[in-house]
């Protein structure tokens, strides 16, 4: 099993492929830690990371989960790495997702949109 590190939930694809999310009301707490919208300090993106490690415990498992997913800011992911393998991770992985486009003509206008959907294709260890 798979914890998701995110800020998004998993999609059907990635629970099929092993993931599963944080419980509900942890969520919030990783969202709040994974977003920052101000430059950060070395030991602030080092606090936020010991912060986001310490929620694997927060799961309906007994222990630790020996993987995870994560995402986000890249100058996070390392020190993040770094945190949870001290926190007893044993793998992290990120999601590697195909992006295909699709392109819908509006018929009144002739107006084109353009949205790229993300399918789940697996993992990349970090």
């Amino acid at each position: 099993m798979i914890l998701n590190l995110t800020q998004h939930p998993a999609t059907p694809e990635q629970i099929a492929d092993g993931v599963f999310d944080l419980l509900a009301e942890t969520r919030a707490d990783l969202c709040r830690l994974l977003t920052v919208d101000t430059l950060p300090t070395a030991q602030e993106i080092a606090d936020r990371c010991e912060a986001i490690a310490g929620l694997i415990h927060c799961t309906e498992a007994d222990n630790a989960p020996a993987s995870v997913m994560i995402g986000g800011a890249p100058w996070m992911m390392g020190p993040l790495v770094r945190a949870l393998h001290a926190a007893g991770v044993v793998q992290c992985l990120a999601a590697f997702s195909r992006r295909e486009s699709v392109e819908r003509t509006d018929p009144v206008t002739g107006a084109v949109t353009k949205t790229a959907v993300f399918r789940h294709a697996g993992f990349v260890a970090c």
